[in-house]
């Protein structure tokens, strides 16, 4: 049988798998410690990032820095932080920073990001099964 994380594109989902879940974690400690005075809210470095970072010394078509392509478009950044970043944005009174409504949107995004990635692999190992006659 073939070690499927041999293979670029499962290697690819494996990673990105592995970040869906990790994110998943910080996003629920914010949630969790949503009444905890003086919590600031946390995010992972975006998955971008991270690949270029895992993958530096080897050539990738995903640039380690978004690149403006054409003199209309906004230049754009990433930071250059690593794990889990602090963000900043509205507090309440006791120093609290997790915005309920901000956290659940971006849980709703990792979980449908996972469910997207994890149709592409189920997908392409039907694929090499249907290749392989089985």
């Amino acid at each position: 049988m073939v070690e499927t994380s041999s293979i670029g594109l499962f290697a690819l989902a494996d990673k990105r798998l592995q970040w869906l879940g990790a994110r998943q974690g910080v996003l629920a400690e914010n949630v969790a410690n949503a009444d905890t005075p003086g919590w600031k809210s946390r995010d992972l470095k975006p998955f971008s990032a991270v690949l270029a970072q895992s993958m530096s010394g080897q050539r990738l078509d995903l640039a380690s820095v978004p690149t403006q392509t054409n003199t209309m478009h906004m230049a754009g950044t990433l930071s250059g932080e690593n794990g889990a970043q602090q963000l900043r944005d509205e507090r309440a009174p006791d120093g609290n920073e997790v915005s309920l409504d901000k956290e659940l949107e971006k849980i709703a995004q990792t979980d449908t990001d996972h469910e997207t990635v994890t149709a592409i692999y189920h997908k392409y190992i039907g694929m090499f099964k249907e290749a392989l006659g089985r």
